[in-house]
């Protein structure tokens, strides 16, 4: 942990002393390296023009993001290697990502090798194996998959329709020798030229039709085994019949565990993207034929503070460093700076033809774009809970935080307040609670404000009620005593008390805690924009290692308590209009219900027409005029 000067304390004209000389610096492209006292590479980047980007780390520090200002803080140098193209500078900084893993740079937290199903095209007879190796020479690559047993229950269904190879090379080769079957050609699992029923020649016919049917070009198969089968039935060889039946029952079954979302002929790689501050979720859609074959997901750590285009940038080098062949189309929710050198790029790995990166406006692939995005969402959420769940991680953030802010004994009860309003109605807070780390959702409450200037007057309002039943014991008893049987309405102090913001906010906050005359509350600040930790009377904030367990407990409290007091003040607007439309005549609170779960929100049913209320169930034209009238009133 460690306090830098905040932006508003440090010098107007500031810079560090390293910076080089005025026309130093080539405006050619290139690529960049800040480096340590020690040598160590902390951040590259690359540059159409390296000195116009250079100077916008060289501004005075108090105008820089808190995160690239503690980059340029801990460098001691920076240094430059010009480059002949664009082209040239991604592939410099991409190299040179992998060979010196800066600490700056996104770090891509992928826990899993996908395993995927490979045909090795380079083989005399190719056999199709499951393998999460990405290197086998000649191989053709379908997948990822999200589990192992799907490649292997895929593979199962694709050689009843496809007979080819799946015997060791070991196998294979002691049964050419010998004449006799492998074990799985002679069970019938093993459809390779060893079985002898098919030559080598027939036998790489077949693995190249079971390779086009992989790659999307599903229908034509299954067309031509119907004709097949009819044919075959009608000159009454019904074995040769009911061997084609047989395979069309295959490739449909591999057919429906594929969905499908976009058009046959559609080959694409989906990816959607779910940041916050600290981290991002990707969630990957392999799309070949219009249907999804594979899944990936992987979690990304950001250090410093980057844009949602040069993170697409990150994640398209890292989900192709391994060989893995990009589509045609790639679609990401929006494109990169270097869009043209990122697509040649990707071109040169692949085959043949050029790779489009592609921001879908409408139709499917906006969907489809939609649906990666909501996986990537839940997935972030996930590991975040995951990551704040486990008690080492737990316990070592609740040291950390102990430290960092100097308390005497860790926070072992935190607790978080957070206000929201629309537009300055329905003034809410929420107070959420956390021991051991972990959430206490009965301990959690909720508070209307009637009136409030702003929110740093609505947190001193909620704290000031809340600390009078520390000041007060007696209070807490007499809301027992009338209410007994019933939860208390707090439970004992918090160690730690924290509020969403800043200085303003931290400010308030101390006033309600000073005139409430209670002692032994340790008070904190999260600054949502920049994720720096305030403490009351500090003219410098208290930085977290992004990525530590601590950064990511605060974050998640201050989430939590933002969640909370959001979905209350929608709860309050919608009794706003639940009160309202039940002052119209023959509307009851069921037919309220069912016109709210209609429309959705509040807002689609205001600006709902008469003809459009009219079509919920339960209301008719009458009172659909009624409604429409009593809230325009």
């Amino acid at each position: 942990m460690a306090r830098y000067p905040s932006a508003t304390t440090l010098p107007r004209t500031q810079t560090v002393d390293y910076r080089p000389r005025p026309g130093e610096i080539p405006t050619d492209p290139g690529v960049y390296r800040f480096l340590d006292p020690n040598g160590r590479v902390l951040y590259v980047g690359k540059a159409k023009n390296l000195r116009q980007r250079l100077n916008n780390y060289f501004a005075p520090l108090y105008s820089l993001h808190e995160r690239t200002r503690r980059m340029v803080l801990t460098a001691a140098k920076v240094e430059w290697t010009v480059v002949g193209s664009d082209i040239e500078a991604l592939q410099l900084e991409y190299t040179w990502i992998k060979e010196f893993n800066p600490p700056f740079n996104v770090k891509f937290r992928d826990d899993k090798s996908y395993p995927y199903m490979a045909l090795t095209m380079a083989d005399e007879a190719p056999r199709v194996i499951v393998t999460r190796n990405h290197r086998i020479k000649g191989a053709r690559y379908f997948g990822p998959y999200p589990k192992i047993w799907a490649v292997r229950e895929t593979i199962d269904l694709m050689i009843k329709a496809f007979p080819i190879r799946t015997c060791s090379d070991a196998s294979y080769k002691r049964a050419m020798q010998t004449g006799r079957p492998c074990f799985p050609g002679q069970i019938g699992r093993c459809g390779g030229p060893c079985s002898g029923r098919v030559t080598i020649e027939e036998h790489r016919r077949i693995v190249e039709e079971f390779a086009s049917f992989m790659a999307g070009n599903d229908r034509r198969f299954i067309t031509e085994q119907e004709r097949l089968m009819k044919q075959a039935a009608a000159e009454f060889d019904y074995e040769t019949a009911a061997k084609a039946r047989d395979r069309i029952a295959a490739m449909t079954a591999v057919l429906e565990r594929s969905a499908v979302v976009l058009r046959n002929n559609v080959d694409a790689d989906v990816f959607g993207i779910a940041e916050d501050e600290l981290a991002a979720s990707v969630q990957q859609f392999v799309v070949r034929g219009g249907r999804i074959r594979g899944t990936r997901s992987w979690v990304v750590d950001k250090e410093l503070d980057i844009d949602t285009g040069g993170l697409v940038d990150s994640i398209l080098q890292s989900a192709y460093e391994e060989g893995d062949e990009p589509a045609r189309e790639i679609i990401v929710p929006v494109y990169p700076e270097d869009r043209d050198q990122l697509e040649e790029w990707l071109t040169d790995r692949r085959d043949r033809g050029r790779v489009e990166l592609l921001v879908p406006q409408r139709g499917d692939k906006v969907g489809v774009l939609e649906t990666a995005t909501q996986n990537a969402a839940q997935a972030l959420t996930l590991y975040k809970m995951r990551r704040s769940a486990d008690f080492t991680a737990r316990s070592e953030a609740l040291s950390a935080i102990q430290d960092a802010l100097g308390m005497d004994d860790a926070p072992l009860r935190m607790e978080c307040y957070d206000v929201s309003h629309l537009q300055g109605t329905n003034i809410v807070a929420s107070m959420v609670v956390f021991e051991d780390g972990l959430p206490r959702k009965d301990q959690y409450r909720r508070f209307s404000i009637a009136e409030s200037t702003d929110d740093t007057e609505s947190l001193y309002q909620v704290l000031t009620r809340r600390l009078a039943y520390l000041r007060d014991p007696e209070e807490e008893n007499r809301d027992e005593a009338a209410d007994e049987g019933k939860p208390k309405k707090f439970s004992y102090p918090p160690n730690l008390l924290i509020v969403d913001g800043g200085q303003p906010q931290v400010a308030a906050a101390k006033r309600a805690l000073d005139e409430s005359g209670v002692e032994g509350i340790t008070l904190c600040g999260i600054a949502k924009r920049l994720e720096e930790i305030w403490l009351p009377d500090s003219d410098f904030p208290v930085i977290l290692p992004r990525n530590s367990d601590a950064l990511f407990l605060f974050q998640r409290i201050r989430d939590e308590a933002h969640r909370f007091a959001i979905s209350y003040q929608r709860q309050k607007r919608g009794r706003d209009i639940s009160s309202v439309l039940s002052e119209i005549p023959g509307l009851g609170p069921a037919r309220v219900k069912e016109l709210l779960k209609h429309f959705g929100s509040v807002k689609r049913l205001k600006s709902a027409t008469e003809s459009e209320i009219a079509e919920a169930k339960g209301v008719g034209p009458t009172t659909a005029r009624a409604i429409y009238e009593r809230l325009r009133a």
